[in-house]
Parts: C-alpha cells; sequence; structure tokens
C-alpha cells in the first residue's frame, strides 16, 4: 500500500492490489519422457499347489476359548455388586435354613419333653378332686376310681340297657345299638367314642362313669 509524502493530504492514487500469478505446468514434456523409455517386458506368475493338512490333524484340533475384550470385562464388574463376592449369599442361605433346621428339631424334643413331664405329673380330676364323691367298693373289695354306679365291659343289667338308649340319642354315637342290657365290646367303643367326641377326660376309657354319666345325662334329658 503507497504511503503519501504529506500526512494531511489525503493520497490522490488508488493503491494496488497484490496480484497472485498463474501459471499451468508443462506437462508435456513429462509426456514425451515417458515416450521414450522402453516397454517393460511382461511378468508371469507361476502357480503352485499348496499341501494339504496332514491325517488327523482335524481330531487333534482344539478349539481354542472365545477371547474376552476388556468391555466385556468392565460389563461384568460392574455388574456384581460391591463388597460381595459370588457365592457368598448362597452359603449364608445354606447355613441359614440348616440352624433354622436345628434349631426347630430341638425346640420341637424340648416340648415333647415337656409334654410328657406335666402329663405324668398331672394328677387325676376323680382322684383330687375335694367335690367328688367318697369311692364304693368293688366286687374284689377294692374302691372304684370312676365313682359310684360305674358300669364297664362284662356288666350286665336294666342300668346297662338304660346307657344303651342314651346313647341311640346321640348322633353317630350308637346308632340302632342293643338295648339288651349286656356291656359288651360294641357298647365299650360306643361309650369311649362318645368321651372322645365331648372331650370327657375323668373316667376311663369306656367305662361309664360318673363324669359320663353327668355329661350323657344332660344331653338326654335327667
Amino acid at each position: 500500500m503507497p504511503t503519501p509524502s504529506d500526512r494531511g493530504a489525503s493520497p490522490d492514487r488508488t493503491p494496488l492490489e497484490p496480484i497472485r500469478v498463474l501459471r499451468p505446468r508443462r506437462t508435456d514434456a513429462l509426456a514425451e519422457l515417458m515416450k521414450d523409455m522402453p516397454p517393460r517386458a511382461h511378468v508371469g506368475y507361476e502357480s503352485f499347489a499348496l499341501p494339504g493338512p496332514p491325517s488327523g490333524a482335524e481330531e487333534s484340533t482344539q478349539e481354542l476359548p472365545p477371547v474376552r475384550d476388556d468391555h466385556d470385562r468392565t460389563r461384568r464388574s460392574r455388574d456384581i455388586p460391591r463388597g460381595r463376592v459370588p457365592g457368598l449369599r448362597r452359603t449364608a442361605i445354606a447355613v441359614a435354613v440348616t440352624a433354622a433346621a436345628v434349631i426347630g428339631f430341638g425346640c420341637a424334643l424340648l416340648l415333647a419333653g415337656r409334654g410328657e413331664t406335666t402329663a405324668a405329673a398331672a394328677p387325676q380330676p376323680s382322684a383330687t378332686a375335694s367335690t367328688a364323691p367318697a369311692p364304693t367298693p368293688t366286687a374284689s373289695g377294692a374302691t372304684d376310681p370312676d365313682g359310684p354306679g360305674t358300669l364297664r365291659q362284662g356288666d350286665s343289667g336294666p342300668e346297662v340297657s338304660n346307657l344303651q338308649e342314651r346313647l341311640r340319642h346321640i348322633p353317630n354315637v350308637y346308632d340302632n345299638g342293643s338295648t339288651d342290657g349286656t356291656y359288651d365290646t360294641t357298647l365299650t367303643e360306643a361309650v369311649a367314642r362318645f368321651q372322645l367326641w365331648y372331650g370327657i377326660r375323668g373316667d376311663e376309657d369306656g367305662v361309664y362313669g360318673d363324669d359320663t354319666r353327668r355329661d350323657l345325662e344332660s344331653r338326654t334329658g335327667g
């Protein structure tokens, strides 16, 4: 850009712009030079047959395991929670189940032992009740623990017939039973069934004592 002689006066001429000159390359000389070069001789290639694999090579060939890249390892490491070891949870569950089974078995044995001890120490209600009537002597001279007027297998008479009639009024206990006045095996089973179904515990199983008599008479009319 031209600089004026006087700083205060504006230049009279238009500033000159830089000019870029493009000159094409001469490629005809290179083409002429390539024509003068002798042609290259044709190079032929000879084919060879590759030898095949030896016999038994396929059987002895082992397949390599797949290669895990760093991305797969990183993803699997992220899937595993921190602070936990694989397999530790299963071991903890197995130990907890085993401990629960051992504790449950021990509690069952303890409860069974306490039940047997309590049953052995429990007194008979009919023997210790202060309001129970005085036992009456039996045919052999011993007192009857089931109370006076007790009937059992082998007895007979009108009292046995009365018992049979009352049991026939209880559903499914002595249906269509005999009323011949004989305390036989069928009547014994019926009395034991009645005691079991209605929770009578003061008399022996199958023995028609005071507790069984009071309960049966209250259900069939005094």
